[in-house]
């Protein structure tokens, strides 16, 4: 027999019945029973961790999982995704490079960098990476919020500019806390702030903040499209007490891109990708952020005109 640590597998699902299983790599979408020999040892540090929040973070035999504790009808259901022991270069995900060439060309702007998409789409990876290969490129401050902390991102980086890049991951206790440790980020003035998801609007608020005074915040979204990832951040803001036109303008500026991540395929699992690019330097006119500003958020000729260029080896933007 197998231990847990030696299954083949992205997520672990522990019902309330005592079965365990994971992903059927060869039928998509489907599940299989697995029975590890050590299962009873795993599933107790998942109940011993739990120290009441439902999300949370376990390290086992050297792997560290995220973990979702549901009380269902039937009882305590665990899901639990395996973390890689590494932060992956941004290059190894399957991004087309022309994508990831106009992300990394944004390692010197402030504003934000939005990653829709559903759940377990990756989309905390996605930003992981690029906020990883800043550092390695840029160096300086990097302050991250998660709950948990799922990449293991905390430490020194020898930058490529000849200086170091240092980040320093914190947890957050609860929807309640984002803001105020968004608020205290800020005072630690760091270069990068990385939010690993927009859910409260308190939070879409001070990310609003962060990122149209000169921060580089990078963040994601449960959303289904590009669209709808801007139009969720300026609803959340209003909730948040902002009013519409004062949401939509604080997105405007400070907008830099929005990226939908979906997962497709089985076996070979590649991401597929829709986007939007605002102009960095914010002195010149930009379609997308008068867009944004009015509100009325339509942007498929846009993004069609930027793939068309990006794909044909253009640049976005005019230089002068």
């Amino acid at each position: 027999m197998v231990r847990v640590v030696e299954l083949d597998f992205s997520d672990f699902y522990y019902t309330p019945e005592h079965i365990a299983y994971i992903p059927d790599k060869k039928m998509n979408g489907a599940l299989k029973r697995v029975d590890p020999e050590d299962i009873r040892d795993f599933v107790t540090v998942l109940e011993n961790t739990y120290a009441g929040n439902r999300s949370y973070s376990v390290s086992y035999e050297g792997v560290v999982f995220r973990v979702e504790r549901v009380d269902t009808l039937t009882g305590i259901h665990f899901s639990a995704r395996r973390m890689p022991r590494r932060v992956p270069d941004i290059s190894r995900l399957g991004f087309p490079d022309p994508i990831t060439k106009q992300l990394l060309s944004l390692a010197n702007s402030g504003g934000l960098i939005l990653w829709g998409g559903a759940t377990g789409m990756g989309k905390t990876t996605s930003i992981s990476c690029l906020l990883k290969k800043f550092l390695e490129t840029e160096g300086g401050f990097a302050y991250t919020i998660e709950d948990p902390p799922e990449m293991p991102l905390d430490g020194v980086y020898e930058a490529k500019n000849g200086g170091l890049g240092l980040c320093k991951q914190t947890e957050t206790i609860g929807d309640a806390d984002w803001g105020e440790a968004l608020r205290s980020a800020l005072r630690s003035r760091p270069r990068y702030i990385l939010v690993g998801e927009i859910r409260t609007p308190e939070t879409a608020s001070q990310v609003l903040r962060a990122a149209s005074s000169g921060h580089l915040v990078l963040s994601t979204i449960h959303a289904n499209s590009v669209e709808d990832a801007l139009n969720s951040v300026i609803k959340y803001a209003v909730a948040a007490g902002l009013n519409e036109s004062l949401a939509a303008d604080l997105l405007s500026r400070g907008v830099l891109a929005v990226l939908h991540q979906k997962l497709q395929g089985g076996v070979n699992i590649h991401p597929e990708m829709s986007f939007v690019f605002a102009n960095p330097d914010t002195q010149q006119a930009d379609q997308v952020r008068v867009i944004v500003r009015s509100g009325q958020i339509v942007l498929g000729t846009v993004m069609e005109a930027q793939t068309a260029k990006l794909f044909q080896g253009k640049s976005l933007f005019r230089t002068f």
